[in-house]
């Protein structure tokens, strides 16, 4: 049988990102993933290399993830030469629209927020007023009053980035199986234990990056990884030749053509069936924002879970009880996918006990009510 190193529970963005910094850092990693329908963030996200907003009140969250944008365009090209595939990032800046004075003055203030918490150590923005807004975007609609633009904002195509960073650890030795949901996780003195319905093995050290499903297996090796629930949806257009004038935190266009439209956050359900209503309110703010989008015909939708911490930012642990156990977890899997394979995974190939920023350990979520 095959020796490895280490074991990564889960083949999403965030374990395949540090399975190929895990291999890249001379170790011999096994990912034990789920089935093909297995209900993930990776095939269901929106796709952007998102700062702007981000660590409103954490601006280590508000560091960490401009961190991570800047080394995109490294790690995209590393990436197209490991796997063979272009992931077209795309990083012209990204706008979030206003549609009334109100909305302007609290976006606006949340982003001054940020830049006076980082002490200006955070991404570059500006504001714009509906004047300076039709100047870049002629076609704005006439219920936008103004916008903030972070120039730190980007895109990819998401599902080609799932396929080049499987496709990369491949060749970088990285051993994936599939079907392989792990139940249980038995820390023993020889490593970690993991068993499914699949069978079972035994690892010298482990690392959680399951996604929803690490909640359950993180108390296991003596760690926290609580989450709230939070479904969003996304409509999607027909394909255009024409290009989009502008990138949102809500509409994009995908470099195929299509138009992505999302931004639902849903906490009271667990059902994966869309909800019609909240579609139709997606597409007329969409329209609103740029009204051309109403001669573009929706050919499908789709709605996925969040990984979402309670708070919404990273968690990043090693296990004081069970030394050799890790978990990553995180709602940004595209945005911080760069810091994954560059900067989290070669830590924990060296064995540190911090293997990111002191304020995202889950430490946090035991200070008393």
């Amino acid at each position: 049988m095959q020796q490895h190193d280490i074991t990564v529970i889960g083949g999403g963005l965030v374990g395949s990102a540090l399975a190929l910094g895990l291999a890249a850092a001379g170790q011999r990693v096994l990912v034990l993933d789920g089935a093909d329908l297995s209900a993930r963030a990776s095939r269901a996200n929106f796709g952007l290399v998102w700062v702007s907003g981000k660590g409103l009140g954490n601006p280590a969250y508000a560091r960490w993830s401009y961190e991570a944008a800047k080394l995109w365009p490294a790690f995209a090209r590393d990436l197209a030469a490991r796997s063979g595939l272009d992931v077209a990032l795309d990083q012209p800046g990204g706008y979030s629209f206003a549609l009334s004075s109100r909305e302007l003055d609290e976006i606006t203030a949340d982003m001054a927020r940020i830049t006076e918490e980082t002490g200006g150590e955070g991404a570059p923005w500006r504001s714009l007023s509906r004047a300076e807004l039709l100047r870049e975007i002629p076609g704005i609609g006439p219920d936008v009053v103004g916008a903030t633009h972070g120039s730190a904002d980007g895109h990819v195509n998401a599902l080609r980035l799932f396929h080049a960073l499987h496709r990369a650890g491949a060749a970088a030795g990285v051993t994936y199986q599939a079907q392989r949901i792990v139940e249980r996780i038995e820390p023993r003195a020889s490593g970690f234990h993991l068993t499914g319905a699949w069978g079972e093995i035994t690892t010298p050290r482990v690392v959680l990056a399951a996604g929803t499903g690490t909640e359950a297996l993180a108390p296991m090796v003596g760690l926290r990884a609580p989450l709230r629930a939070s479904r969003g949806q996304i409509v999607v257009t027909e394909r255009v030749s024409g290009r989009l004038p502008f990138l949102s935190a809500i509409i994009r266009q995908t470099d195929e053509g299509s138009v992505l439209i999302g931004d639902s956050d849903e906490g009271d359900t667990a059902e994966i069936p869309g909800n019609p209503e909240i579609a139709a309110l997606l597409g007329a703010r969409a329209i609103r924002v740029y009204p051309p989008l109403a001669q573009l015909g929706v050919v499908r939708s789709w709605t996925g879970f969040r990984v979402k911490p309670l708070d919404g930012a990273p968690i990043y642990d090693h296990s004081a009880h069970h030394p050799g156990a890790y978990l990553v977890l995180c709602h940004s899997g595209v945005t911080l996918a760069a810091l994954h394979a560059l900067r989290v995974a070669p830590k924990i190939a060296e064995g540190a006990q911090q293997i990111g920023p002191s304020a995202f350990s889950s430490a946090r979520f035991h200070v008393p009510a």
